[in-house]
């Protein structure tokens, strides 16, 4: 039997971080495949709630950035004295949306599904400090605990998140000033004036931003009024004459991804629905407002999701059984649970 190792004294930072860094990288292909998973979570309950977004990523911490963070210390003392435990961004997610206002519907849906640990918006922090500069909502996640997950996702119950969701322009920003600060090869005179172009483009950034919103809000209030052309070759909906004809009909809802526009298009299909016309006079038989309250949207709810309530709530049993839908029963019969019950 090998003899025990004894410690003369008090283990040094450098061998813990040393230890926890080993111990990381044993971990690490567990948490590739737990990074997947939640990515792929994150991405379905986007998809539920309807919410615009560009992109969903994620990655497990580099064994390399781990150990650099590891032995991070401040006055001497160590940052992190429990390494393994207190970096809590081991598993990281990246949710790119269109706009700001998409980054908040993000983060309440988050907030709603899931329990929210930490909730950091950086934009504002660096806004309250009179400076322009890095823009990212930073959220730490875990299953809730109440709620549960679905059995694909049950693997996560022990893990925690850390989820970035930033538009595509603060994304932009980001990313290529951390490749060229991360250069390491800006001599030191040039760095103030680095700092000032940084800076002016993040003003510039987050203008454009606002102008996209705006833009947005125009398109939404004036493209409910056009009269569109069917193409007779093909009989369903164009997903861009939908796109349009939902911005008038549910004026306060955000733009949908384009792909499900396409999608829902394939379920009015089976439904049966090939025209503008009947889906016009179906919504107008039922009752929206009364849809909307029995679901209590917390965040705001795409127009291909409002649609795809109203069909659920119309439809039933029916839409549960279309095709399109064959991968997502189990969320539909909760929510027509919940819109029934009232």
């Amino acid at each position: 039997m090998p003899a025990r190792i004894r410690h003369s004294g008090p283990v040094s930072h450098e061998d813990l971080t040393r230890q926890a860094v080993q111990r990381y990288a044993a971990l690490q292909p567990e948490l590739r495949q737990l990074a997947d998973l939640y990515v792929a979570m994150v991405t379905s309950l986007l998809d539920d709630a309807g919410i615009n977004y560009v992109s969903v990523t994620g990655r497990a911490k580099s064994v390399a950035s781990f150990a650099g963070k590891a032995a991070r210390t401040v006055d001497g003392a160590p940052l992190y004295p429990d390494p393994l435990e207190q970096i809590t961004d081991q598993i990281g997610v990246r949710v790119v949306t269109y706009l700001h206002a998409d980054v908040t519907a993000v983060a309440d849906m988050l907030s709603d599904q899931l329990s929210v640990l930490d909730d950091r918006d950086l934009g504002q922090e660096t806004a309250r400090q009179g400076r322009f500069g890095y823009s990212s909502r930073h959220l730490l996640v875990a299953i809730d605990p109440t709620r549960g997950a679905p059995p694909a996702y049950d693997t996560l119950r022990t893990r925690s998140a850390s989820v970035q969701v930033r538009t595509i322009l603060q994304h932009a920003w980001a990313e290529f000033e951390h490749d060229v600060r991360y250069k390491g090869t800006i001599p030191q005179e040039h760095v103030p004036d680095l700092d000032r172009r940084f800076t002016l483009a993040a003003g510039l950034l987050e203008l454009a931003d606002r102008e996209f919103s705006a833009i947005r809000d125009r398109l939404q209030a004036t493209m409910g009024g056009q009269r569109l052309r069917h193409d007779e070759d093909d009989p369903r909906i164009s997903a861009s004459d939908l796109a349009t004809f939902l911005a008038g009909q549910f004026q306060d809802a955000g733009w949908s991804r384009t792909d499900h526009y396409a999608w829902i298009s394939g379920l009015l299909l089976e439904l049966g629905i090939t025209s503008l016309d009947e889906l016009g006079g179906l919504l107008s038989s039922i009752d929206v407002p009364g849809i909307n309250a029995r679901m209590g949207y917390r965040y705001p709810a795409g127009a291909v999701r409002r649609l795809d309530d109203a069909l659920l709530a119309v439809f039933g049993a029916r839409y549960l059984g279309l095709h399109g839908n064959a991968h997502r029963v189990p969320a539909l019969k909760a929510r027509l649970e919940k819109l029934r019950s009232m």
